[in-house]
């Protein structure tokens, strides 16, 4: 730990349990409501038209953890539903693509909470499969379309692998080889894939950038092998191999943005493959102290809407044993212990609020004290990934960093979902 006394910074929040803890309702409430009226994380392309009745039916049943994650997930089939046909509708007979791609979207919303924080029974994972299905629609008939490619991983697979990266990817209409497009590549979190880290490529659409979101290993559809902490590595080597073929693509405007568990992989790729990127931003990762038992104990109480030291270990791949992965993981998963954090490094920009109950701030005072200097800022007062300061102080970096005239505001403007129809 980084503070004195061998102490974590929010060492004192250790062992409270958060309000929206007692119940769905009270998550609704204390937490939930505001950001989906707003349509933000986690609601990205969602409406609250839409999910006000699906929270109602919840709140009626009681719901509360340890949640039976089947019935959870069935309360948000019946809505979704109906958002696909109606999309189904607007599209094939309306001939109305800009409805059409909306209510898709919608549609994947609720699919996105239903398989929320992690597709882990079987309803959650048709959800997850139904999600995709929408989403895809939506993305496709949408503003600045996005086409599902699938990049092999084959040449660099290790046991346990899969043979495909699928990501979202939008190429700006501008880009040709004699015109190329700087490109971010996003790393999604432990609950927002690609799905929903979708809504970024307006912002950058704009400004001539092309954007690839792909999930992390034990994510999404990521094939590397949850419980091999080098399965990044080869993923994402498979990965700028992809990049590096494609025309449209400036190759030495490739830039990294991984969000909260993506913001640890980022950290980690600027280590492992410093000269395929021109800068990385980390918002609110981890490092080391992530692992802490101690940490990983109180985790499942705090600022997380659900249980996050279970889902951690869910997406590490121990499945349900929580105990053994509490032995294990920082021994194996930790940039320290592992001797990530002392190799070469890309420009590397460290972001979170201080009052992070997700990830400790204590792993980015670590990083910075390791290896070569790296840039950060933190945001006082603000917890996990200090939004929405964050967001400006890294979109600011990338713009000059790749010498483009951005103005965060307005890219801003693109995030929430404004729901039409």
């Amino acid at each position: 730990m980084a503070a004195p006394g061998n102490k974590f910074f929010i060492q004192e929040k250790l062992g409270q349990i958060a309000a929206h803890h007692e119940s769905f309702k009270a998550l609704w409430e204390t937490k939930w409501k505001p950001l989906c009226e707003m349509g933000v994380y986690p609601f990205m392309f969602g409406a609250i038209a839409d999910f006000q009745p699906v929270v109602d039916s919840i709140v009626a049943k009681g719901l509360k953890r340890p949640y039976d994650w089947d019935e959870y997930a069935l309360c948000f089939f019946p809505k979704a539903e109906q958002l696909v046909a109606r999309a189904r509708a607007a599209e094939e007979e309306e001939r109305n693509q800009e409805k059409a791609s909306e209510l898709y979207l919608r549609a994947s919303a609720l699919y996105r909470i239903a398989r929320f924080p992690a597709p882990r029974s079987p309803q959650q994972r048709v959800a997850w499969t139904k999600g995709k299905e929408a989403a895809a629609a939506g993305l496709r008939l949408a503003q600045n379309p996005m086409v599902q490619v699938e990049i092999p991983h084959s040449v660099h697979a290790g046991p346990g692998d899969g043979s495909v990266l699928p990501g979202y990817y939008h190429l700006p209409a501008s880009a040709s080889g004699s015109h190329k497009a700087p490109l971010i590549v996003i790393f999604t979190g432990l609950d927002g894939y690609r799905t929903e880290l979708a809504v970024w490529r307006n912002g950058w659409a704009a400004l001539g950038c092309a954007t690839l979101v792909v999930e992390i290993p034990g994510t999404g559809d990521n094939p590397g092998a949850p419980e091999d902490p080098e399965s990044p590595d080869r993923v994402w080597s498979s990965l700028f191999d992809w990049v590096a073929e494609q025309d449209g693509i400036d190759q030495e405007r490739v830039v990294n943005w991984g969000f909260s568990t993506g913001g640890y992989c980022s950290i980690r790729v600027a280590h492992t493959h410093p000269d395929k990127l021109r800068g990385v931003v980390a918002l609110g990762g981890g490092a080391h102290h992530m692992f802490d038992p101690e940490w990983l104990d109180a985790a499942d109480d705090l600022e997380y809407p659900f249980d996050l030291g279970h889902t951690l270990c869910h997406k590490f791949g121990y499945g349900d044993d929580f105990e053994r992965f509490k032995r294990e993981a920082r021994d194996k998963f930790s940039l320290l212990s592992t001797g990530i954090l002392n190799k070469p490094c890309a420009r590397l920009l460290l972001v979170n609020g201080t009052e992070d109950e997700i990830f400790p701030i204590d792993d980015y005072y670590l990083c910075l004290q390791h290896g070569v200097p790296k840039e950060a800022r933190f945001v006082p007062g603000i917890k996990h990934m200090g939004e929405p300061a964050s967001f400006f102080i890294i979109l600011q970096w990338i713009f000059k960093l790749l010498d483009i005239p951005g103005d965060a505001a307005k890219f801003m403007s693109t995030i929430p979902s404004k729901p039409k129809y």
